[in-house]
C-alpha cells in the first residue's frame, strides 16, 4: 500500500494538504515540483529535509505546479511517498560528465537495472533546457530491452526558456537527469498520453537539420516559413511557437510525434526543438482544439488505470506541456479536473507543466519524448 503526504509552499508559508496521514510513517521518496525562483531558496530544501530525514528528495523546476485538482503558479509542491514492500533507488547524472546525452540515458538505465533484478519501472525528471530529450530516451530504450515502463518529464521555467533546475538530495542546479527506480513484484505503473491538436497546411519534408536544430523545410528557411504562418505571433517567438507546434513522422516510426520550439537563433536562421528533427522526416503545422485538449484526458486517465489491472491507483503524476497551459489559459485547470474526476477524489495527484513529457505511447512500448501532451502515470502497490 502506498501512503502519500503532501505539502504546499506559497507566499512564504507551508500548508499540509494531506488527510488522515500518520506522520510517524517512514517516507522513502519526496517529489518536489516548484517555481524556479522559489527553488533557489535554501530554506525550502532545509525544511523538507527536516521533515523527511531519510527520504530521497527529487526536485524539478516547473512552468506550473499540479496538486490534486488544482493548477498553481509560483509555489512549491512536496509529495512524500511511503511504500510497504517496494524498494527505490535514485540516481542523478550530470550531462557535462558524458560525451552524449544518449550515453547518459544508457548508463542511467543500466545503473538502476543493475541495482536489483526486480526493477519494475522508472520515473525521471530531466533538465529541460540543456538536455536533448530525444537522445535521452534513445539511450534509455537501448538499454531497456524488456521495455519496462519509463515515465517523467523535462523541467520547466515558467515559459521563459532560459534555464531549468533539477536535483537530488540537495540544492537543484542545471544539467541534471534524475532517475528513480522502483523494485518489487507488487509494484505497478500504468501510463497514457494525450495530445488533442489538429494538423493544418500541407505536409512538408525536413531538408536540413542537426539533431534538434532545424534549418530548412522543403529547401526553405524553416524559421522564415514558420514566421510566415505565425503572422502577428512571429515577434513573440519562441514563446508563441508553443501555440503552433509541428507534427513529425520520422522514418521507420509508425506514430507521429509533436515537437515544440525551445529557442530560435536569428543569426543562424534556425529553431531548436525539444527533440530531434531528422532530415527526411515529414512535418505539418498544428493548432489547438480546445475541447479535444481536455476531453481526451478522461480517456488517458482511464487507460492508465487499466494498465494496473484496474486496481485503485494510490498516486498519480500528471505531467502536461507548458504549451497546453498557454493555450488553455484560465481553462487549464479543466484538464487536471478531468483527470481527477476519472481517477477518483481519493487518489493523490501531483505533477507539473513541463518542457517535454516522457512516456510510452502504448503498454509494452519503448518510452518516447513527447511535446504538447498530457501524460498520466498511475502508481499502485498490491
Amino acid at each position: 500500500m502506498v501512503v502519500v503526504r503532501q505539502h504546499l509552499y506559497k507566499a512564504g508559508e507551508w500548508t499540509e494538504i494531506s488527510q488522515h496521514c500518520d506522520v510517524s510513517i517512514s517516507f522513502q521518496l519526496v517529489l518536489v515540483f516548484g517555481n524556479i525562483n522559489e527553488l533557489k531558496n535554501p530554506l525550502i530544501h532545509e525544511q523538507i529535509r527536516v521533515l523527511y530525514p531519510v527520504a530521497d528528495i527529487v526536485v524539478a523546476s516547473t512552468s506550473g505546479e499540479i496538486i490534486r485538482d488544482q493548477v498553481i503558479d509560483n509555489c512549491v509542491v512536496a509529495t512524500a511517498v511511503s511504500f510497504s514492500t517496494t524498494k527505490i533507488r535514485s540516481i542523478s547524472k550530470k550531462v557535462c560528465d558524458y560525451s552524449s546525452v544518449f550515453q547518459l540515458g544508457n548508463e542511467l538505465f543500466n545503473d538502476l537495472n543493475a541495482a536489483n533484478p526486480d526493477l519494475a519501472g522508472i520515473f525521471l525528471v530531466s533538465d529541460g533546457h540543456l538536455v536533448n530529450g530525444s537522445e535521452l530516451v534513445d539511450g534509455l530504450n537501448k538499454a531497456n530491452v524488456n521495455n519496462l515502463p519509463i515515465t517523467g518529464g523535462l523541467a520547466g521555467d515558467s515559459a521563459l526558456f532560459s534555464n531549468t533546475l533539477t536535483g537530488l538530495n540537495g540544492m537543484p542546479n542545471e544539467g541534471n537527469v534524475i532517475g528513480v527506480g522502483f523494485y518489487g513484484k507488487h509494484f505497478l505503473i500504468g501510463h497514457e498520453q494525450w495530445g488533442g491538436w489538429d494538423e493544418f497546411g500541407r505536409e512538408r519534408i525536413i531538408t536540413r537539420s542537426e539533431n534538434n536544430v532545424l534549418y530548412e523545410i522543403d529547401g526553405q528557411s524553416a524559421l522564415g516559413l514558420y514566421k510566415e504562418y505565425l503572422g502577428v505571433y512571429a515577434d513573440k517567438l519562441p514563446g508563441s511557437g508553443l501555440l503552433f507546434p509541428l507534427s513529425i513522422l520520422i522514418e521507420n516510426k509508425k506514430e507521429k510525434m509533436v515537437r515544440t520550439i525551445l529557442g530560435i537563433n536569428e543569426d543562424e536562421n534556425s529553431m531548436t526543438f525539444a527533440g530531434n528533427m531528422p532530415v527526411g522526416s515529414k512535418v505539418r503545422l498544428m493548432k489547438a482544439s480546445f475541447d479535444k485538449l481536455i476531453e481526451g484526458v478522461y480517456n488517458a486517465s482511464s487507460v492508465s488505470v487499466a494498465q494496473i489491472n484496474n486496481n485503485q491507483p494510490q498516486l498519480c503524476i500528471v505531467i502536461s506541456c507548458v504549451g497546453r497551459k498557454l493555450i488553455l489559459k484560465e481553462r487549464v485547470v479543466e484538464e487536471v479536473e478531468a483527470a481527477c474526476a476519472q481517477l477518483g477524489r481519493d487518489v493523490t495527484i501531483t505533477g507539473f507543466y513541463s518542457n517535454g513529457e516522457i512516456c510510452p505511447i502504448a503498454a509494452g512500448a519503448p518510452c518516447e519524448l513527447l511535446n504538447q501532451t498530457v501524460t498520466i502515470s498511475s502508481f499502485c502497490e498490491l
